[in-house]
């Protein structure tokens, strides 16, 4: 009878140091987990926060437009009423990039079009930043008439390149999550909207370069010609809003 309650109080007391250790090693896990995290974030800059466009400004210009608004965490683009001719109110980052992970969110009004550009040359030979910086396409797929234009004028294509695998865009007014992914290095672009890899294309190579002869683009002197340059946001005379902008340089 000793021997065995023995057993028992011995089982128990190993019993009690694993739980014990499974829980220190769970906590530990978690720590690590946080630290890791914590870490991951630290790679991140925030471009846009909601509160300022402290990171932005017009292209060609020294501050952003008044056409660009900040509500409810976001920057809003409203058309002005009047346009004088030739002008737009793109703005850009004031900062130049090369290889990196570009996150955001973006909204389209009804029958809205807009973009997301990057390589862009801010240069006064080029007048726009579509004349340099690739775009991937912001649009209502359903109402606005670019879409009907073929699939490579559709939301989150490269925009007259390659088109989306699928349509994954989310109903109009509400916000679609895009994260766009450049690197010179290995050659490769991507684009994941709202969780789902869409678009894969190659960049600064033969294969990019036969892409681009096939376009509209053929015989623009600078476009898809920089791989450093600024990131911009289109102006395309549609009420557009982008918000939780983050990049991570790779």
């Amino acid at each position: 009878m000793k021997r065995i309650v023995i057993a028992v109080l011995i089982s128990t007391f190993f019993l009690g140091c694993k739980g014990k250790a499974e829980k220190q090693d769970m906590a530990d896990s978690e720590d690590m987990t946080e630290e890791v995290q914590q870490e991951q974030e630290k790679e991140w800059t925030i471009l846009f926060d909601g509160s300022s466009f402290e990171h932005w400004k017009g292209y060609g210009e020294d501050e952003v437009p008044d056409t660009w608004k900040l509500e409810d965490g976001a920057m809003v683009f409203y058309p002005p009423e009047e346009r004088p001719e030739g002008m737009s109110y793109n703005i850009v980052t004031k900062k130049d990039y090369t290889n990196f992970v570009l996150s955001l969110e973006w909204r389209i009004a009804e029958a809205g079009n807009s973009g997301i550009f990057w390589g862009i040359k801010e240069d006064e030979k080029y007048g726009q930043p579509y004349e340099t910086g690739p775009e991937i396409q912001v649009l209502d797929n359903e109402k606005h008439p670019d879409a009907k234009n073929g699939t490579t004028h559709q939301a989150g294509s490269l925009y007259d390149m390659v088109a989306p695998s699928e349509d994954v865009t989310v109903p109009v007014g509400e916000w679609n999550s895009c994260v766009i992914t450049i690197n010179h290095e290995t050659q490769q672009g991507s684009v994941v909207l709202n969780g789902k890899e869409i678009v894969n294309f190659p960049v600064s190579n033969e294969a990019w370069n036969e892409m681009v002869s096939k376009s509209k683009f053929a015989d623009w002197e600078g476009f898809g010609k920089y791989t450093t340059g600024k990131i911009g946001l289109q102006d395309h005379w549609d009420v557009v809003a982008y918000r939780n902008i983050k990049i991570k340089e790779l």
